[in-house]
């Protein structure tokens, strides 16, 4: 591995493609042009590139620099946080971490049967602090449509930040009906947004169980994220929808498994899930050329 490049993993939760890219004893970023030429190769297209890099604060593991798909910053990504675990873990042996992201400190935690659970720390409700372009008292429900006015297609979403912005839209048939790739980019860069949004499309499907498709904010339309599966979970208990604890089947993610989402008393979302190793290889973090290892089949872009 030349001075120029450093290790990186091809990574998936739940199907959102995830990059974590080693970036420990360096002083320099995954540059936005990077992520552009990564994500515009089908090998190594994803939703979220998480940089590990040294860490900053005392007593953390890792300072994670989480990069979208189209260059921009996300400040969270509870599918990419497992993947850096699992990394962590094959790499060190550990299970426990701690994580400080830009929007905080991440705590983590690898049990026996492989799933990972991350605490995303509190949902943020206040309209100014989510952020929403204009103020209301009750977050649970906001006025915004797309639509007809006197019939729309989406209307009336929870809204929150868990780390970043989340539009929560309850739909009454299956979430996968809605033209989300139309929709998604509308209400994503809407007005009511500054700093944009994650849309995601929910539907109750029991007491306990949710069913979720997203549009990414940076990203796209994803397979899956993470933190609207806990915004979707809090929206649920909030509204009354469901109790505190819920499965989330992600409609689009072709793991059948579900995300395991608690809204805990003390008022910390806990996600549960898996993540899955796909290849390693190296990349330089300034161009993004990148190199697949040799044993896996020599491959340079």
């Amino acid at each position: 591995m030349s001075s120029s490049t450093v290790e990186f993993a091809k990574m998936n939760g739940l199907g959102n493609k995830i990059l974590v890219v080693d970036m420990r004893g360096r002083t320099d970023k995954v540059t936005p042009a990077a992520a552009i030429a990564l994500n515009a190769d089908g090998e190594t297209q994803f939703d979220q590139i998480m940089a590990i890099h040294d860490p900053k604060a005392h007593g953390t593991d890792a300072f994670i620099d989480i990069l979208n798909s189209d260059g921009s910053k996300a400040q969270a990504c509870g599918n990419g946080t497992r993947c850096v675990v699992q990394a962590l873990s094959a790499e060190t042996g550990k299970k426990v971490f701690t994580f400080q992201t830009v929007a905080g400190i991440l705590n983590a935690v690898e049990h026996e049967d492989g799933t990972i659970s991350v605490d995303m720390g509190k949902p943020i409700f206040e309209w100014d602090r989510i952020p929403l372009a204009e103020e209301f008292y009750d977050t649970s429900r906001i006025e915004l449509q797309i639509g007809p006015i006197d019939n729309p297609v989406l209307h009336s979403p929870s809204a929150m930040s868990m780390g970043n912005p989340h539009a929560v839209f309850w739909v009454n048939k299956d979430v996968m009906s809605y033209d989300l790739v139309r929709f998604g980019p509308l209400l994503e860069n809407h007005p009511m947004f500054p700093e944009r949004a994650n849309i995601t499309l929910a539907e109750v499907t029991s007491d306990s169980s949710l069913r979720t498709r997203t549009w990414e904010r940076g990203a796209g339309l994803t397979l899956a994220c993470g933190s609207a599966a806990c915004a979707a979970a809090v929206s649920a208990a909030r509204t009354g929808r469901t109790g505190r604890t819920v499965k989330i089947d992600v409609a689009s993610s072709p793991v059948r498994q579900p995300l395991i989402i608690e809204w805990r008393d003390d008022d910390h979302v806990v996600m549960t899930g898996p993540a899955e190793w796909e290849w390693s290889g190296t990349v330089d973090p300034t161009t993004g050329s990148w190199s697949r290892d040799a044993e896996q089949g020599a491959e340079t872009r």
